[in-house]
């Protein structure tokens, strides 16, 4: 006992046991004859650093992996970083703006070595800290997106796409984000409710004293328009059919055109179309052969063909022109609106919608497979909610804009001629060689150039579960056979689309299989107010303090305690407090157990017996209910489960129960037996708790026993006693009974007291925890009597009386209350039973073991309150 600390302490147990866990490989897998368990990171950001999302997220993954591993299976969870396009690249040119270095003047290859050295200074941080959270990655299979490896794989499947016709490159609409720079796909766009301003604008009529009046919330886009579309049956404009208007502050005519598109009841009923700035006049303009006119630069100011504030960026224009247009007579009036504006999901910029070249990749053909296997539930969504929400992204899917107009990344594999034809291939070489053979025999390398965007992200991401087992280079390698489909994914819904998906898609394409099995679906994780935690709220705590503050165990149970799938979670870190309270109640119960002196010569009590026996019952129980919750992907409520099978169970009764006493010995088969249990529970909590569980396991096990608790076999619920169950249950109530009366009448719990049960209709006691009853209560005497002695106090469990004799302690007029106030309550409860019950459609439509247990209640409430009038008529007849 000297040598186990008073206290458990994280900071010296954590890193030891991860340190001894790499050490002997026990994360490590290799194909062999066991079942596989395979599951893959969502690779995180390389630029990032571990946040709370990402806390939740690898906690319930390692649950899930200790969990098989334990199980027997050869569990193997690959790591992984994503080279993150746009966060990087910008992180990178702001170091180098820090440094005095301007993007543009360096060349590509320049701007990529300097890329590469900050990954390699900052891309492992977040891998480390997911160390310090006891994450149990099979670490020397790190991946990173833009290894060797995984970067052929992408180039690969690209060169495939285009051959089959599903990768094609040409001029649409795109989300293009001013501040990176690049064109975004529709699911990297956020779109927020702002307040916005309304403005009504007059054109004049070309060569007339006559106005029109349109209304835009982009006053600045008007430099841009080249018509005004009006509704064909719209008589308010019949007259300017056939005539032209002019754009105010520039004066260039532009034509009215009919188009049932536009809404009569919008505005003014008349709509300025501007081709080039706007994906619904964009479409209008392909109908009506109109010109397209791209005031914009890259970096959102306005251009020569602006003709004015060239130069200018589109916010302070758009409040220059305003005011000019006001100063000349064309602004009519503003309104403030409410409306929803497209951000940037990474730099958070006002998207621009504009014309650009760019790859698309056509999603139709893709999209239907993937939607099928969701919908039949070859893949299983936990919760299933998610389907419906799935099935409406891929129902409407959109060709999936893959080009980004930047340099770190997977460069686009097309080559082009110096006429502009180009060719598409694997490397330089080979795209000479093709170029050659199609095009012209006397083609140079330097005559080649290849295409200066990379792809986005996500292309890579999507084929993350086959490329981090090169089962797109080596489709039929030992390991990619071995362990796809990965088990389980793991991730938020929030990418479902952008990721999730898009894995289905591609394990379907590429592998003519799905990726995965299972999907866990977790929520977003809030703050206590329900906001989402950002640092500019400064609400996100940072998950290495919270470490350092309550162990990695302390914040894994804290955050599992707050996130049922699907929902999201209100983190509040009173619950990580909940979570290292949790591991001291086990640490102070094991060292209890240690501090037992231990007689081998000594018997086992009756009372011992049956609290194993108890016990026993009550943990196989649990084991199911365990089982049952992880098979449903209920891993709070498996948590939950553990925690009070632990707490409440094992500390609160059980060693209550066995505990010798005072300065007494333990008899060894209820000692050796109670570290059997414990030696159980620390592998069920294992999973959950991978530190404190390891370092009790350590102190205990057997020399049968596995040598690490991350090895040991997970323990199975066995046939367990279900009367033993029920039986401790009427028990419990009893003592607690007891022990709330010798509170309300401050009765020291050192004070023994007799106990007379008088048992009521007809009912047989039952004996199997008298001796318990009488050890934790403090009796003197326990006995069945058929009537109340006289001064007794009396406490109704069921219809079972409790009379205890305490002559000073009884007040009858108290006791009179107290009944009369249970009998209430009791008859409003069977009220409220009954009307269930006379419910027709409930006794019909429940399920027979709900109806069956309300019909319980009832005659449970009955008979107490049969008891509860009879003491009350034998009290007032004393009185």
């Amino acid at each position: 006992m000297n040598k186990i600390p008073k206290q458990y302490s994280p900071r010296n147990t954590e890193a030891k046991w991860y340190n001894h866990w790499i050490d002997k490989g026990y994360f490590r897998s290799v194909p062999d004859e066991r079942t596989p368990y395979s599951m893959v990171i969502p690779p995180p950001n390389v630029t990032g650093v571990l946040h709370m999302g990402h806390m939740l997220n690898n906690t319930i993954q390692d649950v899930l992996v200790r969990r098989a591993r334990m199980q027997g299976y050869n569990t193997c969870w690959l790591p992984g970083t994503d080279h993150a396009s746009i966060a990087t690249e910008a992180k990178v040119v702001d170091k180098l703006k820090s440094e005095g270095i301007d993007k543009k003047k360096l060349s590509r290859e320049e701007f990529l070595q300097h890329a590469w050295d900050w990954k390699e200074k900052h891309g492992g941080i977040i891998l480390e800290q997911l160390k310090k959270l006891g994450a149990s990655c099979d670490w020397e299979r790190t991946c990173f997106t833009m290894d060797d490896t995984l970067s052929k794989s992408v180039i690969r499947v690209f060169i495939e796409l285009y051959k089959k016709g599903l990768i094609y490159r040409g001029v649409r609409m795109v989300n293009w984000d001013p501040k990176a720079l690049t064109a975004l796909s529709d699911e990297e766009v956020v779109h927020k409710e702002v307040r916005s301003k309304f403005y009504y604008i007059r054109y004049r009529i070309q060569d007339s004293d006559e106005f029109v009046t349109i209304a835009t919330t982009r006053p600045e886009t008007i430099l841009g328009d080249t018509a005004i579309c009006i509704h064909p049956e719209d008589t308010r404009y019949k007259q300017l059919i056939g005539k032209k208007a002019l754009v105010p502050l520039i004066n260039r005519p532009i034509p009215f055109i009919l188009d049932e598109y536009v809404d009569r009841e919008l505005g003014t009923g008349a709509l300025k179309v501007t081709p080039a700035h706007d994906i619904n006049d964009y479409n209008l303009g392909l109908k009506h052969n109109l010109p397209s006119i791209d005031i914009f630069n890259d970096n959102g100011s306005l251009n020569e063909k602006a003709e004015i504030h060239v130069g200018e960026d589109r916010f302070v224009a758009r409040e220059k022109i305003s005011l000019e247009l006001e100063d000349k007579g064309h602004l009519v009036k503003v309104e403030e609106i409410t409306n929803n504006i497209g951000y940037s999901e990474r730099t958070d910029e006002v998207i621009e919608p504009k014309l650009s070249l760019q790859w698309f990749l056509t999603m139709d053909a893709l999209a239907k497979p993937a939607l099928d296997v969701v919908m039949d539930d070859t893949i299983r969504f936990y919760p299933p909610k998610f389907k419906n929400i799935y099935k409406h992204w891929m129902e409407n899917v959109r060709d999936w804009c893959i080009s980004r107009q930047l340099w770190w990344g997977h460069r686009i594999p097309a080559y082009y001629l110096p006429d502009g034809r180009f060719v598409v291939a694997q490397s330089r070489d080979e795209a000479l060689i093709i170029a050659r053979q199609q095009y012209d025999q006397k083609l140079r390398d330097e005559d080649l150039k290849q295409d200066e965007d990379v792809l986005d992200t996500w292309f890579s991401s999507w084929l993350w579960p086959i490329s981090v087992f090169d089962g797109i280079n080596k489709p039929e390698n030992k390991e990619i056979r071995y362990y796809y489909p990965p088990n389980d994914l793991v991730t938020a819904p929030e990418i479902l689309f952008f990721w999730v998906s898009r894995m289905i898609m591609a394990g379907l394409a590429f592998r003519n299989e799905i990726p995965f099995k299972n999907v866990y679906l977790h929520g977003i994780v809030r703050d206590k107010q329900g906001r989402k935690m950002s640092k500019s709220l400064g609400n996100s705590p940072d998950p290495i303090v919270l470490m350092d503050n309550y162990g990695a165990d302390g914040v894994r149970v804290g955050m599992l305690l707050c996130s049922p799938a699907g929902n999201d979670l209100l983190f509040d870190e009173s619950l990580c407090e909940q979570g290292r309270n949790f591991c001291n109640k086990i640490w102070n119960a094991f060292r209890l157990t240690q501090s037992w002196e231990v007689d081998h010569d000594l018997g086992q009590t009756i009372e011992a017996n049956t609290a194993i026996r108890w016990f026993e019952a009550n943990l196989n129980k649990a084991l199911a209910t365990i089982e049952d919750h992880f098979k449903k992907y209920r891993i709070a409520d498996a948590l939950m489960t553990v925690y009070r099978l632990i707490w409440d169970d094992f500390c609160s009764w059980y060693l209550e129960m066995v505990k010798p006493d005072y300065q007494k010995p333990i008899d060894a088969a209820t000692y050796n037996t109670t570290i059997d249990f414990l030696n159980i529970l620390v592998r069920i909590l294992h999973p959950f708790m991978p530190f404190i569980s390891e370092e009790i396991y350590q102190q205990i096990k057997g020399s049968e026993d596995a040598k690490s608790i991350t090895v040991a076999a997970m323990p199975k619920a066995q046939q367990f006693d279900k009367e033993m169950n029920e039986k401790f249950s009427f028990a419990r109530q009893v003592i607690m009974a007891i022990r709330n009366m010798r509170q309300e009448k401050n009765i020291p719990p050192k004070e023994p007291l007799e106990l007379f049960i008088k048992k009521n209709n007809d009912e047989s006691p039952d004996i199997t925890f008298d001796g318990i009853v009488q050890k934790l209560c403090n009796l003197s005497h326990l006995g069945y009597v058929k009537t109340k002695p006289e001064g007794s106090h009396s406490v109704i469990v069921k219809s079972t009386e409790l009379l205890i004799p305490l002559d000073q302690h009884v007040n009858t007029e108290e006791e009179i209350k107290q009944l009369e106030a249970e009998l209430r309550y009791q008859e409003g409860f069977l009220r409220s039973i009954e009307k269930k019950l006379s419910n027709e459609r409930f006794v019909s439509n429940a399920p027979e073991k709900v109806v069956a247990l309300e019909k319980k209640k009832r005659k449970d409430a009955q008979a107490k309150i049969g008891v509860i009038r009879e003491q009350l008529q034998k009290l007032k007849s004393k009185d």
